[in-house]
């Protein structure tokens, strides 16, 4: 098992550099304890009520990297306070992260108010995502309607082991936007089909055209 330590203090007094000094010696020992090779250390100086941190953005994008699939911190505190806490133990939930830390002497057990809240996080966001999925097939009833056919519309088709497509269908994003769909239904709609585009490029591309319009 590969893992990141990660030690936080809140001010950037020099009265702080022991308490960093000794997360990292106790995470350490525990490491090897727990039998984690460890892959690097993240050292952050920032409030926990912060999420825009430095150290554990890094952090984030290193597990996304599949460089490491544990986190090891002293306590719970130290990942955030609050509702950062939180929205960060969620994330790390997501992308299959285990949480060490020294207070619980290995995995991180969080209390029944904080296992709640996450539950109820896991169920709003599962909720939204099948919004979003009825609000695309919405979108797209509504552009067929309009006389959409992505199969004869889409432009240099290829279904060779679903490639994405380099060339943006500039005919597509303005047909689709001018049947009603927003841009982030023009984007999602376009990507189902194998263009690799997101909503500000289709919503870019789209402003390019009426700009060039209105010159003409």
């Amino acid at each position: 098992m590969n893992g990141l330590i990660y030690v936080r203090v809140s001010t950037e007094k020099e009265s702080q550099q022991t308490s960093l000094l000794r997360q990292r010696e106790e995470l350490l020992q525990a490491a090897k304890k727990w039998e984690v090779r460890v892959v690097d250390i993240i050292e952050e100086r920032a409030s926990g009520y912060d999420v825009d941190r430095e150290g554990i953005l890094t952090i984030l994008d290193r597990f996304k990297e599949k460089e490491a699939d544990s986190l090891l911190i002293q306590d719970e505190t130290r990942l955030g306070r609050g509702n950062a806490k939180i929205a960060l133990i969620h994330q790390l939930n997501k992308l299959g992260i285990s949480i060490y830390t020294i207070k619980d002497d290995g995995q991180l057990l969080l209390s029944e108010t904080d296992t709640m809240i996450l539950d109820i996080v896991a169920i709003v966001e599962e909720h939204q995502r099948k919004l979003h999925n009825v609000k695309i097939k919405r979108g797209m009833r509504r552009a067929v309607n309009a006389g959409f056919s992505p199969y004869n519309n889409l432009t240099h088709a290829d279904h060779s082991g679903g490639r994405k497509r380099k060339d943006v269908p500039l005919d597509e994003i303005i047909r689709l936007k001018e049947s009603g769909m927003t841009f982030h239904e023009v984007a999602a709609m376009l990507r189902g089909f194998g263009y690799s585009i997101s909503k500000a490029t289709a919503h870019r591309r789209y402003q390019e055209h009426m700009r060039k319009k209105d010159v003409l």
